[in-house]
């Protein structure tokens, strides 16, 4: 017989290392002599300290675990065992004593993990989630800066780390620190298989609650096509809003990022909506960059109702390139929105006088009333920011009744036109107007499903 006692299920035993915790580990003794009683003691080679070693998560030290036939003994006090064996039982002459030094240690816990996902250790990192007990979760371990293990293994861009940590059934919604899920950490980076392996693990197309971006937004700002068409596929909602309540196309404009914008717009986003802070939809945005090509690209996936109550919203914001780019791309010149406003209307009651001249010049009906019954003289006169006098002029001589100016208030402002008729007349011919060949029915551009413009 070579020993008194069997170490089970191995004799490899995990020892858990948490901070701020003490360490501890199990580990399971038979007597093999069934019905004689055995003592034992277990000691580190090293007596004097205990320290983790550089080598972990494995143990190069030497453990003893000394054993000994005792007949009749007996522990007298079951409360305590630490003391109950005497050590000169282990050192008589007249005992035989029993040697086993094929002890093993592992180290287990959110530390060791952490430091071996930090230096890419695959073969150690399954070692260790696999020795330590489940109720443990290891896989959740977080390192000292709040990290989780996913975290680190994106931030290294290891696909395959990630892949081995989620065979563990980590909690892929599990937040760093910063407030980021793993899903959001992925797409900030670009990463578009790590994206997949995470959806694959049912995560969260949705923001975060502490985030301020989620996935979407941070793929369509970021320009990664991959990953966005991955969220995409996966049911993320196209028109959700950031923390700060912008879009994903709001991003993807802003950040010049053309083809998230067309990915986006082709999957159903909506380019009308407004942000909250200055209230700009992404079209709004891409004219005060400047961008030609983003301008085309939104406006081309606007159908012809939307077209036309952003002709509304340009000609309110005083956006005479967007207006050209609408009409050229066939939005109703006559159309109206829910208060029966045209865009001229819109523009003349805030005095953008620039957009009142464009919109003459492009063929505008001038005589146009609201659902009021108000012209566009009355809207003029009405309005309180806009430069009365010129606007009026610009309208008379565009083509507008002096009637609908005269019938309303004319005594309040004492406005004379004259023989404003006659200026009219020789004013038209000077002006050129461009045929509208895409003219549609004045009120086809209103749709009541989308948010409209208000003054």
């Amino acid at each position: 017989m070579d020993r008194l006692i069997s170490m089970e299920p191995s004799n490899l035993v995990a020892i858990r290392i948490e901070q701020g915790q003490r360490c501890y580990g199990e580990l399971t003794l038979r007597n093999v002599m069934y019905t004689m009683p055995v003592a034992f003691r277990l000691q580190p080679g090293n007596k004097a300290r205990y320290t983790l070693p550089d080598s972990f998560p494995h143990c190069n030290d030497a453990f003893q675990l000394h054993s000994v036939v005792v007949p009749g003994a007996a522990v007298k006090d079951a409360s305590s065992t630490f003391d109950s064996v005497p050590n000169d039982w282990f050192t008589a002459k007249k005992k035989q004593v029993f040697v086993d030094s094929g002890l093993k240690i592992m180290f287990v816990g959110a530390p060791i993990l952490a430091q071996l996902v930090a230096n890419g250790s695959m073969d150690e990192i399954r070692e260790v989630l696999e020795k330590g007990d489940p109720d443990w979760k290891l896989a959740d371990s977080v390192d000292p800066e709040g990290q989780t293990l996913l975290h680190l293994a994106i931030a290294q861009i290891r696909p395959d780390l990630v892949q081995l940590l989620l065979e563990f059934e980590p909690d892929v919604e599990a937040q760093s620190r910063s407030g980021s899920s793993p899903l959001e950490a992925a797409a900030a980076a670009g990463e578009a298989l790590i994206a997949e392996l995470l959806l694959a693990h049912k995560a969260s197309t949705e923001r975060s609650e502490s985030s301020t971006w989620g996935p979407i937004h941070l793929a369509s700002g970021g320009g990664h096509m991959e990953v966005l068409r991955l969220l995409l596929l996966k049911g993320a909602s196209v028109d959700a809003l950031t923390k700060d309540g912008n879009t994903a196309l709001h991003l993807a404009v802003e950040e010049r990022r053309r083809d998230c914008a067309r990915l986006l717009l082709a999957s159903g986003a909506r380019a009308d909506i407004k942000n909250s802070g200055d209230g700009d939809t992404p079209l709004h945005i891409a004219s005060g960059l400047g961008d030609e090509h983003m301008n085309t690209d939104i406006i081309d996936f606007f159908d012809a109702l939307r077209l036309g109550d952003s002709l509304c919203v340009a000609a309110r914001k005083g956006e005479t390139r967007i207006i050209h780019r609408l009409l050229e791309n066939g939005a109703a010149i006559n159309g109206r929105d829910q208060h029966g406003w045209t865009a001229l209307h819109r523009a003349a009651f805030k005095g953008r006088t620039d957009v009142v001249r464009t919109l003459i010049e492009k063929g505008i009906d001038v005589d146009s009333r609201d659902e009021d019954g108000y012209t566009l003289p009355c809207t003029v006169l009405l309005s309180p920011v806009t430069p009365t006098s010129l606007n009026c002029w610009i309208l008379i001589h565009g083509g507008a009744t002096k009637d609908g100016l005269t019938q309303t208030n004319s005594h309040t402002h004492g406005l004379q036109f004259g023989n404003g008729m006659k200026a009219r007349e020789k004013e038209v011919g000077e002006i050129k107007k461009k045929p509208n060949r895409r003219a549609r029915s004045m009120r086809s551009s209103f749709d009541r499903s989308v948010p409209l413009a208000v003054v």
